[in-house]
């Protein structure tokens, strides 16, 4: 929770990639409190308030979990709400003429993106939602220390220097910054 709250305010992208996990090590622990306990909060030796809150907010995780469904695979819908105002923003900075460079970086990442759509099945997606995807499979790729070939590097990468950017201009949406109106 603590982790969740500061990613949420430095790096959007970093945060849904962070929740995506937790919700799938809440998976791994059969959605059991203790046993979440046990393994995410102890190890950690907080003072006792902090375990509590900590153990209280993966507890709320788990039961919304378990209330929309996606115990098994799926994301909550904290996390969907999050795709879906980043691309709400992804449309508008590509209907701007105010960042040039944001549309050089999604066409760049553009053939990489449709080529993990089609590789994944992932069809019925968004496009920054396969961006997700790609990189939360890379991140899992990693934690796994399989080999990632040359392509998938090379690939993600250009498709993660994309989300940082549209990352960037949400933080600077929230604080006020972003003006994409043009002045015409």
């Amino acid at each position: 929770m603590f982790i969740s709250k500061e990613l949420r305010k430095k790096n959007i992208a970093e945060y849904l990639l962070y929740m995506w996990q937790v919700e799938d090590l809440l998976r791994a622990y059969e959605l059991s409190a203790s046993k979440v306990a046990d393994a995410l909060v102890a190890p950690y030796n907080l003072p006792q308030e902090q375990a509590q809150e900590l153990q209280a907010w993966y507890g709320n995780l788990m039961e919304m979990m378990r209330i929309e469904g996606v115990k098994d695979a799926g994301h909550l819908q904290i996390n969907k709400n999050v795709l879906i105002n980043l691309t709400d923003l992804h449309l508008r900075l590509l209907k701007s003429p105010k960042v040039p460079f944001y549309s050089a970086a999604y066409y760049k990442a553009l053939p990489f993106i449709v080529e993990f759509r089609n590789k994944s099945n992932g069809r019925d997606k968004g496009e920054i939602e396969n961006c997700f995807d790609a990189l939360y499979m890379l991140w899992l790729m990693k934690a796994q220390k399989r080999e990632i070939n040359s392509e998938t590097a090379a690939a993600t990468a250009e498709i993660g220097k994309f989300i940082s950017m549209l990352a960037l201009y949400f933080k600077e949406e929230e604080e006020g910054r972003l003006d994409l109106e043009s002045e015409d």
